[in-house]
């Protein structure tokens, strides 16, 4: 049996502002500094989606790619790209923008479009910035304290 990763990488620009409306606008400026500036303020962020798999013995591929591309620009680059994610792209209305909660609402939207028989969801990698990203990998059924 092999296994394969395959990736697909694309880009969106968009805005954030991190502040939590619960907290007061000097906690926010101590927890988050100057991305509390509720003006906000962009990245051009990196998206990479990893699937996993078996090539298929027909057509060679772990994942159409031509799909992949859709399905991520239709889930995830076109409600994104461009857009001022606190004010416009739900659940960032209530959830705090950061690059952690923006790599597991990517997951939300792509894992149930992307599912199939032989292959899966495998991680998100989310790039902020050149030198910062996050890597998730989906909900866990090991305990809080289990180790990775």
């Amino acid at each position: 049996m092999v296994l394969m990763l395959i990736t697909r990488r694309e880009e969106f620009s968009a805005s954030h502002a991190c502040f939590n409306p619960a907290l007061s606008e000097e906690e926010n400026r101590a927890l988050y500094g100057a991305g509390a500036n509720p003006s906000g303020h962009g990245h051009n962020y990196v998206l990479e989606v990893t699937m996993d798999g078996q090539p298929d013995p027909v057509t060679g591929m772990v994942y159409d790619l031509k799909r992949l591309k859709e399905v991520i620009r239709r889930e995830v680059i076109d409600p994104f790209d461009h857009r001022f994610l606190n004010y416009e792209v739900p659940p960032f209305d209530r959830v705090v923008p950061t690059p952690e909660n923006i790599a597991i609402e990517v997951w939300r939207r792509l894992a149930p479009q992307l599912a199939s028989p032989s292959t899966r969801l495998y991680s998100i990698r989310l790039y902020e910035t050149e030198d910062l990203y996050v890597d998730y990998f989906g909900e866990s059924d090991a305990p809080a304290d289990a180790p990775l």
